[in-house]
């Protein structure tokens, strides 16, 4: 069946409607994979950073490109927010019942993999902030990255960052989150359909 001309349809990058469900849960387990992997690593390295470089002179990895040099964050990102430490614990939590949420939709490894790096970085920085001194909800996050002139940070806000783009990249291109095609899109390929069998 063709479809009509302004007829918006939407076609999962997966392929036909008959394999959305199981493309979503390929995604789903995409998405949760990624944020495990992620969010463990994070930890990790934070735990390291802790015990490895507390009271430790910088260490240079790359040179003077990239070193590492521990930090107590109470701020956001870029160290930002320093005076609202509650507050941007509770975004957190928010942010990541919302991510959760938009998860069940997922069709797109893009989308999944972005998503999932958005979730590890936000839970990352929202374990320390719970767990660490100097109490929960107002504990500091670990940041130990250091390049030139820009603010020190961690592998949360690295996910956060490319996960992202990722989000950014999948909108330019039209793909929403169950990996179907913007509206606009699969309007001008009905189109050309339709002109073709109009010839």
């Amino acid at each position: 069946m063709q479809a009509a001309r302004g007829t918006s349809v939407g076609t999962p990058e997966g392929g036909a409607d008959g394999h959305e469900a199981p493309a979503r849960s390929r995604s789903w387990l995409l998405f949760a994979g990624v944020a495990l992997v992620a969010y463990a690593v994070d930890q990790l390295t934070k735990h390291w950073a802790v015990s490895e470089l507390a009271g430790e002179p910088d260490v240079q990895v790359v040179g003077e490109l990239l070193q590492l040099h521990l930090t107590y964050n109470p701020g956001a990102a870029f160290s930002l927010g320093t005076d609202f430490t509650v507050a941007l614990t509770c975004l957190a939590i928010v942010a990541t019942f919302v991510v959760l949420w938009f998860s069940r939709r997922l069709g797109s490894a893009i989308w999944a993999i972005g998503l999932g790096l958005i979730l590890a970085g936000i839970d990352g920085n929202l374990t320390d902030r719970l767990v660490r001194d100097p109490s929960p909800f107002r504990g500091h996050v670990i940041d130990f990255l250091m390049l030139p002139n820009w603010p020190v940070f961690n592998v949360a806000d690295i996910c956060i960052n490319v996960g992202a783009g990722l989000v950014i990249l999948q909108a330019f291109r039209g793909v929403q989150l169950d990996g179907s095609r913007a509206a606009k899109e699969t309007d001008e390929k009905a189109d050309g359909v339709t002109d073709e069998e109009d010839a």
